[in-house]
């Protein structure tokens, strides 16, 4: 055997040890695989007319909010004003890695997300909504229990959970153990807009399980588990809920 030969299959055998070493001090190394997106069926959103919602109709800065992928999951759907950063990679709690593709519209601006909360899933009602989008600046405790300020946050008061829309609601502070749940959106070549699957740690089950019979009674349905399907309803957070909390 030749000595390049031979140093090659040394450095072989370093290499797979040093790879060894590390699944055994980090064992979520095996599980942190691309989770891939998580299709549903494609719905066309639609404004309050039952027109189909286009790119130049979302105002800047304001909240939106429609049902997705089920009747009864709400989900943020926001023009930030700026392009997002796109391709930014993610985790969800168990480990599992994914990227998310980032807006979409003539500024890559629109967004949407799960409007339910990956601490303790709460979420906007008719009644009430403790998670919101935040044009102006929010103060709050960053992951290190530093003070921070930043504008354009999803902010979640039941528990102080803050998010970052322009980078796939990543978790700036507070509790939550993942980012939420990203909506894969489609932007048509005339502005046309749809919800075309999930990416990330969706809730949805768990949702139903502490959720369902306050979803059954909100909604007026007793099937809360119904796909969305054909269109989807648009509404300005406002418009939907009583009372928006700021905290």
């Amino acid at each position: 055997m030749s000595e390049d030969r031979s140093f090659s299959r040394r450095a072989f055998v370093r290499l797979c040890a040093g790879a060894g070493a590390a699944v055994a001090a980090n064992p979520r190394l095996l599980s942190a695989s691309q989770e891939p997106l998580q299709p549903a069926s494609k719905v066309t959103l639609t404004g309050d007319n039952g027109r189909v919602l286009k790119a130049g109709d979302l105002e800047a800065g304001v909240n939106y909010m429609f049902h997705y992928p089920y009747v009864t999951t709400p989900c943020f759907l926001i023009d930030l004003g700026k392009p997002t950063r796109s391709g930014a990679m993610l985790e969800t709690e168990s480990g599992l890695r994914y990227q998310w593709p980032g807006g979409v519209g003539p500024g890559r601006s629109i967004v949407a997300f799960s409007a339910i909360c990956a601490h303790k899933m709460s979420y906007p009602t008719k009644t009430v909504s403790f998670i919101n989008f935040r044009v102006d600046e929010a103060r709050f405790r960053d992951l290190d229990r530093k003070p921070a300020r930043r504008e354009q946050v999803i902010y979640c008061c039941s528990e102080g959970s803050v998010y970052d829309p322009a980078d796939g609601a990543r978790v700036l502070g507070g509790p939550a153990p993942q980012p939420l749940a990203a909506v894969d959106l489609e932007c048509a070549e005339d502005g046309a807009l749809s919800a075309c699957g999930t990416y990330g740690g969706a809730m949805f089950e768990r949702f139903f399980d502490n959720f369902g019979f306050q979803l059954a009674l909100e909604l007026g349905s007793d099937n809360i588990r119904e796909p969305a399907a054909g269109t989807a309803r648009v509404w300005r957070l406002e418009d939907y809920t009583e009372n928006q909390r700021a905290c």
